[in-house]
């Protein structure tokens, strides 16, 4: 069972139209309502959570509930209800299930709240980090920008009207009329913001889970390899890549080590490295927090301290 949190604030579409778009498995959905700030804020978030619940239904067929977050700004009780939340999903769903957690609205504190938790999660159950997803969506469209200018056309035409000037006022009137109308129908409708964002071939841009373990010297080899290789059919031809590289002879005992190495930077360990199982091999490449690790360190070594 696929489950995906989202905390609710101002947006529409890039709560749900990603999810549609890319045609993501979504079971369950849980919805996470603020309840602070003024009485509008507060009914236009729950109109919103509303009209979400339903098209989450109906579009997506997914069991959908709404869960109200008393405080916003009150971030460790927002990382407390994170971390029992989605552990809660990880036990009641299949062990296969994946947990999806949108930071894309609602206020920072329960965006950073639940994103810090997620990370957490993954550091104490290390079997089930590929089962927890973190992700942020882009609008195409913010709708302030509009309403900013639509309020200065109405300034401009009042202030003309205040002087005078009202040779053609009615039609700029209705005009401006129609214009207002027109973005309050929309903001009312999709909130502040509209759409959701290509970002390269998907419409999210999934936060990758940090690791806290210092990386060894001959672990650098084998992520610096792997960042410029891109990615080995196996874990042997890695080996002899490396073998290759540091001019080191290809042996048993020189493939074990490179094997010992990849696992620990695998899934079960640091999680730099992600494989694929075809046949009686290991298809080996950088995860996705491995390709910014050797990014960000690219220039800070090549890796020739292999010991």
């Amino acid at each position: 069972m696929n489950t995906h949190i989202v905390p609710v604030g101002f947006d529409y579409d890039r709560l749900i139209a990603p999810l549609i778009r890319d045609q993501f498995d979504v079971d369950r959905v849980i919805l996470l309502e603020g309840a602070v700030g003024s009485e509008a804020n507060v009914e236009y978030s729950r109109n919103i959570s509303a009209k979400l619940e339903q098209d989450f239904r109906n579009l997506l067929g997914a069991e959908t509930r709404r869960v109200v977050i008393e405080d916003v700004y009150d971030y460790d009780a927002a990382f407390e209800d994170a971390y029992d939340l989605i552990n809660n999903q990880l036990d009641e769903g299949a062990p296969d299930g994946e947990v999806w957690v949108n930071v894309s609205s609602m206020p920072r504190p329960v965006s950073f709240a639940f994103a810090t938790a997620a990370h957490s999660i993954t550091l104490e159950r290390q079997a089930d980090r590929d089962r927890i997803h973190t992700y942020y969506t882009a609008p195409e469209k913010y709708l302030e920008t509009e309403l900013a200018e639509e309020l200065r056309a109405n300034r401009e035409l009042l202030s003309d009207l205040l002087e005078g000037d009202d040779g053609d006022g009615e039609a700029r009137l209705r005009e401006r009329l129609e214009g207002t109308t027109a973005l309050l129908d929309e903001f009312d409708e999709r909130g502040t913001t509209i759409g959701a964002k290509r970002i390269g071939d998907d419409h999210i841009v999934e936060l990758p889970v940090a690791s806290f373990s210092n990386v060894k010297p001959f672990e650098e080899v084998i992520l610096f390899e792997l960042g410029e290789r891109g990615e080995f059919e196996s874990v042997s031809e890695l080996a002899e890549a490396l073998a290759a590289e540091l001019g080191e002879e290809y042996t048993d005992s020189f493939r074990s080590k490179v094997i010992y190495n990849v696992d620990r930077l695998g899934p079960g360990g640091k999680g730099y490295i992600e494989q694929e199982e075809q046949g009686k091999s290991y298809r080996t490449r950088l995860s996705r927090i491995g390709e910014l690790w050797v990014r960000a360190h690219a220039g800070s070594g090549d890796g020739s301290s292999a010991d």
